[in-house]
């Protein structure tokens, strides 16, 4: 699959796993500059599994990822990071003897991307997530499930990433808390200059904020197109995933 145009990561022919155990199989997509992807499927087809292959956490057995038309199978998780990708896991990761602030702090590490357009800051971090600004001397395991999620996602945006990816941000959170996330969710989308691709099991909320949507299956890619067009056809969404 040729690279589109202006697109900031192209995956194409992906076969990955976890050792021996093949997970992924001919997947392939492309995500343009400031574009959003929605990742549907039902649990255990793989959505996990492909955000950690394009983080390097996983055996690529085949397949290619160019991020800014640069090849990175090879490249090492941390050089990932620095070169402009952010993750923020399902199970957070966060450092819990550390202040909110000094989480925050400690993900700024490359000095070179000050000077960058969209550089993030601990004003703009504080800026989307006011509830960090708040609690921005607790250590990370005194404050919420919610908290620790906006952390998670302040802590990835603080190396000023052009690619986000955010797998299941929603989960086991409170509603209010999921209605919060929701808004700065959307205003990165709409307002920042960088890519996200978004894992959620609440399909029609994530067709809701993107653009472009994968649904998987089994490892492989069984649907994919506009976010918008697959909203609109309820029995189809329906017959792809489980109902949200």
């Amino acid at each position: 699959m040729p690279e589109a145009q202006g697109a900031v990561l192209s995956v194409s022919g992906l076969r990955a796993g976890y050792g021996e155990t093949v997970i992924l199989e001919e997947v392939g997509f492309e995500l343009p500059a400031r574009g959003s992807l929605a990742v549907l499927g039902r649990n255990g087809v793989g959505k996990t599994t492909l955000l950690a292959t394009l983080m390097g956490h996983t055996t690529l057995h085949a397949g290619s990822i160019l991020f800014n038309r640069k090849s990175i199978e090879r490249t090492p998780v941390y050089e990932r990071c620095r070169s402009g990708i952010g993750f923020v896991p399902q199970e957070r990761m966060i450092f819990p003897s550390l202040s909110v602030e000094e989480n925050l702090a400690v993900a700024q590490r490359d000095e070179k991307r000050k000077g960058r357009p969209g550089r993030w800051t601990l004003e703009r971090v504080y800026d989307l997530f006011p509830r960090l600004n708040e609690r921005r001397h607790h250590r990370g395991n005194q404050i919420s499930g919610g908290e620790q999620q906006m952390l998670a996602i302040g802590r990835a945006l603080m190396s000023s990433p052009g690619v986000l990816l955010l797998d299941e941000p929603l989960e086991g959170l409170a509603p209010i808390i999921v209605e919060n996330l929701l808004f700065s969710i959307r205003k990165l989308i709409s307002e920042e200059s960088l890519a996200i691709i978004l894992v959620e099991q609440h399909a029609k909320l994530a067709l809701q904020m993107t653009q472009n949507v994968l649904v998987m299956s089994r490892g492989r890619v069984i649907h994919s197109g506009p976010s918008e067009a697959l909203l609109a056809d309820p029995e189809r969404l329906a017959s792809l995933v489980v109902a949200q």
